[in-house]
């Protein structure tokens, strides 16, 4: 499985920077919601008011 190598890291980048995204994503997001709090880690449920 050598020749899987190339793939598998560049898989791991793309995730890497996908979650990265996400997680700027969820506490811009969560932040604009509650601006009063400081934005968390990881927002809860209540913080997930999804205002479109």
């Amino acid at each position: 499985m050598p020749q899987m190598a190339p793939m598998n890291w560049t898989a791991l980048l793309f995730l890497f920077i996908f979650f990265f995204l996400l997680y700027i994503v969820m506490n811009y997001f969560s932040f604009m919601n509650q601006p009063s709090n400081k934005p968390s880690i990881f927002p809860t449920t209540k913080k997930m008011n999804w205002k479109w």
